[in-house]
């Protein structure tokens, strides 16, 4: 009986690791988006140099927010 127990731990369903998954590629595309917006020298858009940082590193706090909703959720 206790074994069981722990196998349900230890295995997930098959949605919850495609959430899983889906929920890590999210968190890798907002922080790539803010690294890329804060060094990229030749921005499509133009905005200064300190809206261009200010932005990523708000991309970038709300990726480790959803990261860390991630994880808590398992």
């Amino acid at each position: 009986m206790a074994l069981d127990k722990e196998q349900e731990k230890v295995q997930k369903s098959p949605a919850k690791r495609f959430l899983f998954i889906l929920g890590l590629g999210m968190f890798t595309l907002y922080f790539v988006l803010g690294v890329i917006i804060m060094f990229w020298k030749d921005f499509p858009i133009d905005m200064s140099q300190n809206y261009r940082i200010a932005f990523g590193i708000l991309l970038i706090g709300y990726s480790f927010l959803r990261f860390v909703r991630l994880l808590r959720s398992q």
